[in-house]
């Protein structure tokens, strides 16, 4: 959207319009524009080769687009790319580092490459080193650290100058689920006075952090909503999936009205009984088991499955 078009004549806190990137005959990045104001986390998401990596290296200025603009705070990128870069902490995929640097040299490096000095530097280490919890590690070289320290330490280095936007490539990438645990943890604490963009095609980063989610393949912007607008999507909406110690009346619940079919799931005796679009088909569901008295041990209603659609999306099968 152009600048100007704002509600309120508010521009937006970054800004990306018609963005291209190609890299001889391949497009990698096609005619990619969006906005993302104060206050959001933004899950950039889509399938290997989508063009997010891409997007994030030109957005952060270490790439130049072929055609079009990004503007981090008003600073074009291209033609005030010092000024929008200030204003940026960027974890790239994979958190390089100087692996034979303690996390202490390596971060006051750091603050010093950032222009921080003497009083200034320490604090700023200090304040980077308590916020990411990097205190019992401190003198160890980084190699030696777990790959959970490790985007600690990538993260410390990106807050370091106490940003207003932070870019975040595969944040939890190869992590167990412990350590995605925490970095999320990590990832939620900063994001309530910063803008938070992460790239990432683990969907569970999504739901885990995210208020809003952008989904792109073969460079273009397929989707735009909340988590819950995207589930929504999804013709698991509003199934009910329950499991029984006996045989249930299929035909029964088929019938019900609202109800557009019933699909074994994978523990025995589970079902998943889909609704229509639109529909909501618990009460009757739930009506039906009370007066059949059937023995259901669990029952859920389900907010859809943000996999299934994210799937039809980058097979380019749901508009």
């Amino acid at each position: 959207m152009a600048k100007g078009l704002f509600p309120s004549g508010l521009e937006a806190m970054i800004e990306i319009t018609n963005l291209t990137k190609r890299f001889a005959q391949h497009t990698a990045v096609d005619n990619l524009s969006f906005r993302v104001e104060q206050g959001e986390v933004l899950g950039f998401l889509g399938p290997n080769g989508a063009g997010k990596s891409t997007t994030m290296k030109m957005l952060t200025g270490f790439l130049a687009p072929t055609s079009g603009t990004a503007s981090i705070f008003g600073f074009d990128i291209r033609t005030q790319t010092l000024k929008a870069q200030r204003e940026i902490g960027y974890l790239p995929e994979g958190a390089p580092c100087y692996g034979d640097m303690t996390v202490r040299s390596f971060l006051e490096f750091i603050a010093e490459v950032r222009g921080f000095r003497r009083a200034e530097k320490k604090a700023r280490v200090k304040r980077a080193v308590e916020q990411v919890e990097l205190e019992k590690v401190l003198d160890q070289s980084i190699e030696t650290l777990s790959k959970g320290f490790k985007r600690r330490v990538g993260l410390a280095q990106a807050i370091l100058h106490d940003p207003r936007v932070l870019i975040l490539d595969e944040p939890t990438d190869g992590l167990d689920p412990n350590q995605k645990h925490q970095v999320r943890q990590l990832i939620q604490s900063l994001a309530h006075d910063k803008i938070v963009i992460i790239s990432t095609h683990i969907l569970e980063e999504v739901t885990a952090v995210c208020s809003r989610a952008l989904v792109i393949a073969t460079g273009r912007v397929v989707a735009d909503g909340t988590p819950l607008e995207l589930e929504s999507r999804s013709r698991y909406h509003q199934a009910v999936t329950l499991v029984a110690a006996e045989p249930l009346d299929m035909l029964a619940l088929a019938v019900l009205p609202g109800v557009a079919g019933i699909e074994e799931n994978r523990i025995e005796g589970g079902i998943t009984i889909l609704a229509k679009p639109g529909e909501v088909i618990f009460p009757q569901v739930n009506r039906l088991i009370h007066e059949r008295g059937w023995k259901v041990t669990e029952l859920d209603v389900e907010r859809g499955r943000l996999d299934e659609v994210f799937r039809r999306l980058t097979r380019g099968e749901a508009a």
